[in-house]
């Protein structure tokens, strides 16, 4: 009968027989969608006159009850010691992992997490590795600066039970409104203004200095990497997985920037502060491009050079000397308002 409910009082009819969602919706996710859709645009309270809308509300809210219940049964969860996630659709999907929306309940009321799933169980140190970067960051990190890594909500190892493959899975807390450095690119294919990316700049310095006074190389200072929030002028750097200990060798490149890392990444030898330094240099410059100025070129130069040991190691000293060019090319700062299209899921 539900299937076939036409008019109100069928609706009404249907309902109050169901006693489980089962009643009321089909196991076929969209013939469930479709007769909810129905049964919802029946039984809305605006739909009838106002006397009858006390009872009309009643029984909307029941409908809505029973589709609650029928949407939680339907969707996978993912339980650890310290929560359990109801787990959502992938929402994009990294050089080592898929990003999943997910939520949980906690304190009577429901939060969202993004759990980072590794596509191969290959690059599970590589996801133990940001976590224990992460873990760092907030225990040694001087507080203040907090905003510049995402947050690790857990960690976990997850067997799955169909096919017995056990994968590190991060929980993270979910960045909105953000942009990577690589949507910015894209709509600017002439080049950013140099004015609006020396505040991307200024921040990915203080973000890096700020690892590099934990001991830490983030290792992959990428475009993707980078996000920017162009109203608050804010900016994370995420993706930790390819970090390490100050003195010893990133563990992983991306393949498709190789030719954006440093001599002592390619060639397998320590990082140190001046590795990340080349890095965010290499992906500044390429962001403004044709526009960048002259001595602004120079300073990148000095930034990229090949040998590792006549690149400047201090992020904190560089961000000065960035200031004080700006300074001669700009004069004092000033807020410039910048803007993007709407933004994507990002790890």
């Amino acid at each position: 009968m539900t299937g076939a409910a036409r008019t109100r009082a069928d609706a009404r009819a249907a309902l109050a027989a169901a006693r489980t969602p089962a009643d009321l919706f089909p196991d076929e996710d969209a013939a469930a969608v479709r007769i909810h859709r129905r049964l919802a645009r029946l039984l809305h309270p605006d739909a009838v006159p106002v006397a009858e809308r006390p009872d009309a509300e009643a029984e909307f809210s029941r409908l809505q009850t029973f589709w609650q219940r029928r949407t939680a049964t339907a969707r996978p969860t993912l339980t650890t010691r310290h929560r359990t996630y109801t787990l959502g659709p992938v929402a994009a999907v990294g050089d080592l992992a898929a990003l999943r929306e997910a939520s949980y309940e906690r304190d009577g009321a429901r939060h969202r997490a993004l759990l980072k799933i590794p596509r191969a169980v290959a690059d599970n140190d590589l996801m133990e590795r940001e976590a224990q970067a992460l873990n760092r960051l907030a225990r040694r990190g001087e507080p203040r600066h907090r905003g510049y890594a995402p947050r690790l909500l857990e960690s976990v190892r997850h067997r799955d039970p169909d096919t017995g493959a056990e994968r590190r899975i991060n929980s993270l807390v979910p960045l909105a409104g953000w942009h990577s450095l690589t949507e910015v690119r894209d709509a600017h294919p002439d080049g950013l203004d140099p004015r609006d990316a020396a505040w991307m700049w200024r921040r990915l310095l203080v973000a890096l200095g700020w690892a590099h006074r934990t001991g830490l190389v983030h290792g992959a200072v990428l475009p993707d990497h980078i996000l920017i929030h162009p109203g608050q002028h804010g900016l994370v750097l995420v993706d930790w997985c390819y970090s390490t200990a100050l003195g010893d060798r990133v563990p992983a490149l991306v393949e498709r920037h190789r030719d954006s890392y440093p001599p002592e990444v390619t060639g397998r030898r320590p990082a140190t502060e001046a590795t990340d330094i080349h890095l965010a240099s290499r992906t500044v410059g390429a962001l403004m491009g044709e526009r960048t100025p002259e001595p602004m070129r120079a300073f990148l130069r000095g930034c990229t050079l090949p040998a590792e040991a006549r690149r400047p190691h201090d992020a904190w000293r560089l961000l000065a000397e960035l200031d004080e060019l700006l300074h001669r090319l700009y004069g004092p700062r000033t807020f410039r308002p910048f803007t993007m299209p709407g933004p994507r899921p990002h790890p």
